[in-house]
């Protein structure tokens, strides 16, 4: 076994928490998950997923007043009944099955 060394940095505690319990669901603890991490890294020789700089980006002020249209448009919008929104996706379902 080659030699190991201890690799130790600070994280948000409830992102640690968070992301720890989606390891765990996989079978896994944080330690494996980082290691596999690192191995990926190696032989990937960079990051094992794409990192880019988006293309475009949306301001705070932007993003707010594209939820205030929304939230104008949602208002003109009939309310429905639990039935009448359970026959939609009935409808929406049966039409996937016949493509």
């Amino acid at each position: 076994m080659a030699e190991q060394t201890l690799i130790q940095f600070r994280a948000d505690k409830l992102l640690k928490e968070e992301v720890s319990a989606i390891y765990e669901s996989l079978g896994m603890d944080l330690t494996t998950a980082l290691r596999m991490f690192l191995v990926r890294s190696k032989a990937s020789n960079g990051l094992p997923f794409p990192a880019v700089i988006p293309e475009s980006t949306i301001t705070r002020t932007e993003a707010l007043s594209a939820f205030d249209q929304l939230r104008t448009q949602a208002a003109d919008v009939p309310e429905m009944s639990l039935d009448e929104i359970n026959a939609e996706i009935a409808e929406t379902r049966k039409a996937r099955k016949a493509k």
